[in-house]
């Protein structure tokens, strides 16, 4: 597997994390927040859409710091309803998976922009592999306090880490990525 293919993966891998916390929430609960201080849901979902719309527009041939985007906007609620927010929240990913599936390993040296800071596009992207997680898991640390006692595991469930690895060590070894066959277990 080549770093563009575990990239994708990995990206995949967070967004279906985050896809599955957001399906076991109620509309309500997108918008939550705890204090004025803090994000909502609905807010990190716009926050991870906006940089992903501004990072990989025009990835190649523009800074990822477009001038229409504006980030402090970002932080302020711009939704009201779920419908409108996932369609903005898929509009994100979709950019970012057309991006990378329009590169080649050869590109990954190529240099890219952010703030006028140069980046190798391997860079840039490990960039956003960590960014996106980050507040991925703001998003289902909310949502798991939300649930609570009705929370359905996105990883190994409480108490379940010995049969899990069991399995895994009855299965034969093999060079596979850890995505492979997983729902979100980490």
């Amino acid at each position: 597997m080549n770093y563009l293919e575990s990239a994708d993966r990995q990206f995949r891998y967070y967004k279906n994390l985050a896809d599955s916390c957001i399906a076991q929430l109620d509309e309500q609960d997108l918008f939550f927040q705890y204090n004025t201080e803090s994000n909502s849901i609905a807010i990190l979902m716009q926050h991870i859409a906006g940089n992903m719309l501004s990072r990989f527009t025009d990835f190649l041939t523009s800074d990822g710091e477009k001038a229409w985007r504006n980030r402090d906007e970002e932080f302020a609620s711009q939704f009201s309803e779920r419908d409108a927010l996932l369609a903005y929240w898929e509009k994100g990913w979709n950019c970012l998976f057309e991006t990378l599936g329009m590169l080649s390993e050869a590109d990954l040296s190529k240099i890219v922009y952010i703030r006028n800071e140069g980046h190798t596009i391997t860079e840039a992207l490990n960039r956003q592999l960590c960014h996106y997680p980050y507040h991925i898991g703001q998003i289902i640390f909310i949502g798991k306090m939300l649930r609570n006692d009705q929370w359905q595991s996105l990883s190994i469930p409480r108490g379940g880490s010995v049969t899990y690895n069991r399995e895994k060590f009855n299965a034969e070894k093999g060079i596979r990525h850890f995505t492979e066959g997983e729902t979100g277990k980490s």
